[in-house]
């Protein structure tokens, strides 16, 4: 059966069945079926966010399964939430499906999303359906940061060391060989569809006294590039601190280090800290020191063992 023929509030029954089944969520007052979600605030400042994968342009269905992009498209919310410090709680979710979407494609998509949700404790309270000419899925997350947060871009100063949580370039790997039509090893196909966003560390940086997070989603010289710009500061980084990942190397060979420097969908945390901060951040979160912030304002240098300037042909990607 396709969504068509079982009608739009055929479809939100069906996800509504799927939800519910999950079992209740502490908190929530009205879940699906209301005009609105109801549900009672956590302690803390609210932090919110949203995102979006388009058929197409995030993710083509012949190269994934709907399970994976259901993780997939809460993962990505979850690490913004992340990179904040913060700690999610109920999230929306809005469809636009073309008519002729196997209803089976849509319960193995929630089947995804509710996996998630459930490993990071989120609750599932309603959304949207519409029909469209491809697929799009969007997802609004809301949650909570505690005292001293939140984490932000503009907190980074000259002097900070800078840290990423685990390695660079994997998705980015497991996307070029799904497109490629090549083998995909387990490890670089989880990173590109199945990432875990990094909500403990989040919550670790921020009780060390660290101030400034960005999570990487357009690679990490975007990315460290937005954290730059917003706080008025430039950074050094050492090429050969950068924590490629061990499969990449594996498959890419000499091509590795500039996947993980402009890959992107890697979901890890870029953060930085002074010394002293980063000393306590040893203690509770596993992370690779890769460079430092510096007074120069023209970007992000990368620097080999001796001292030279790397060249880069590509620093991340752009929507437009």
């Amino acid at each position: 059966m396709t969504v068509g023929e079982l009608g739009e509030f055929g479809l939100i029954d069906h996800i509504n069945g799927l939800v519910s089944a999950a079992g209740p969520f502490e908190g929530v007052v009205l879940g699906i079926g209301d005009d609105t979600a109801c549900w009672r605030p956590h302690p803390g400042l609210e932090v919110a966010t949203t995102d979006s994968l388009v058929e197409g342009v995030h993710f083509l269905v012949d190269l994934a399964t709907p399970e994976e992009l259901g993780w997939k498209a809460l993962a990505v919310n979850l690490s913004d939430v992340a990179a904040m410090g913060g700690v999610p709680g109920y999230a929306l979710i809005s469809l636009a499906l073309p008519p002729q979407t196997p209803v089976e494609w849509v319960t193995g998509l929630y089947r995804g999303l509710l996996d998630i949700a459930r490993t990071f404790r989120v609750g599932v309270v309603g959304g949207d359906v519409h029909s469209a000419s491809q697929i799009v899925v969007t997802v609004a997350l809301w949650g909570t940061v505690n005292a001293p947060g939140p984490l932000a871009r503009s907190a980074a100063r000259i002097g900070d060391r800078i840290g990423i949580t685990g390695t660079l370039g994997a998705s980015a790997g497991g996307l070029r060989l799904l497109k490629e039509g090549r083998p995909v090893p387990g490890p670089l196909r989880q990173a590109h569809l199945h990432p875990r966003p990094q909500i403990e560390a989040g919550q670790g940086l921020l009780h060390c006294g660290v101030k400034a997070a960005i999570d990487i989603s357009d690679g990490l010289l975007a990315d460290l590039g937005h954290l730059c710009r917003a706080s008025g500061v430039g950074a050094s980084v050492a090429a050969e601190r950068v924590p490629v990942d061990p499969h990449l190397r594996e498959v890419f060979g000499g091509d590795a280090l500039a996947l993980a420097l402009s890959g992107g969908e890697d979901y890890q945390l870029l953060f930085t800290a002074p010394g002293e901060v980063m000393e306590k951040v040893q203690v509770e979160v596993s992370f690779t020191d890769i460079g430092e912030v510096t007074q120069q304002r023209k970007g992000v240098a990368v620097m080999d063992a001796d001292g030279r300037s790397v060249a880069l042909t590509q620093k991340g990607w752009q929507h437009f």
